[in-house]
């Protein structure tokens, strides 16, 4: 079965989980469409590949590393849509949770994810019950504080913030939490494997910066101009469009340097070179060739 097939599955065993005897429906569907239908799905196939890069001697348990990543991110997103944030009618080109089923749910939905996303981990424990207490542990301090994901949102109420900082917190810290994951599900070593994670996630932020900056609402299936709007840190606001685009490149050189030596190190090179280049907008990769 293929990484996206197998993520999937996993994503909907856990819904279901979700939506079970006891759970309100409308709750239960506020949870599924903030999962579905899929986005990207970077993170947990990130977190794969890496298990895969290391052995993946235990599939099951990085394949729940994996999917609780990606309903932690999928929580961020609805919290993120929020009226007291960016107050977005759209997400992947549709109504938002708040939007489609009202604000109490959201937050409920939300939060509901986050939790979701540890008793996912904790069902997994049986399989390699040695290397549940480190995965939870990883994935349990990128988003929280003092260096996760509530973190990195925490800064936009400050003053002034550092912008690599923030976006290691905002979005890197999810990346470095896949990596990791993915070399602690398979018994490697996580810290070798956190620079990786750090690079793609700083890179990420970076590119949608430059999205933000440049496409319109129905390219980006989301509201466009919210950095400006709220007056977040950019990198496109601090470095400008040229000097983002030279960062963005930067960043996917160095995420590329950083992979560790391992039997799988040339295939994920491949993956990771392949996503690197598809971070660029289309109207900037067209204009730049």
């Amino acid at each position: 079965m293929d990484a996206v097939s197998r993520i999937e599955k996993a994503l909907n065993a856990a819904v279901a989980l979700a939506e079970g005897p006891g759970c309100p429906p409308k709750l239960g569907a506020a949870m599924r469409h903030a999962v579905f239908p899929k986005g990207a799905r970077i993170r947990p196939r990130l977190c794969l590949a890496v298990a895969g890069a290391c052995g993946d001697d235990a599939p099951a348990l990085s394949e729940a590393a994996g999917a609780a990543i990606e309903l932690l991110h999928c929580a961020s997103l609805v919290h993120d849509d929020l009226p007291c944030f960016d107050d977005a009618a759209t997400r992947r080109g549709r109504p938002s949770v708040h939007r489609a089923y009202g604000e109490p749910l959201a937050v409920l939905a939300g939060d509901a994810l986050i939790v979701l996303a540890f008793q996912l981990m904790a069902r997994s424990a049986s399989v390699a019950p040695l290397r549940l207490a480190p995965l939870i542990t990883i994935i349990g301090d990128s988003v929280g504080v003092p260096r996760g994901i509530v973190a990195g949102q925490g800064w936009e109420s400050e003053d002034r913030c550092d912008l690599a900082e923030y976006q290691q917190e905002k979005t890197g810290s999810l990346f470095a939490a896949a990596t990791a994951a993915g070399a602690a599900a398979a018994g490697a070593d996580p810290e070798a494997w956190r620079m990786l994670g750090d690079r793609l996630g700083e890179a990420y932020q970076v590119a949608d910066d430059l999205r933000d900056a440049v496409e319109s609402e129905d390219e980006m299936g989301k509201p466009a101009g919210q950095d400006a709007a709220h007056g977040r840190p950019s990198a496109v606001l601090q470095f400008g469009l040229h000097g983002a685009i030279a960062r963005l490149e930067t960043l996917a050189d160095e995420a590329v340097a950083s992979i560790p030596d391992c039997l799988g190190q040339s295939a994920l090179r491949s993956v990771i070179l392949s996503e690197t280049r598809r971070l660029l907008p289309r109207k900037l990769a067209a204009s730049a060739a």
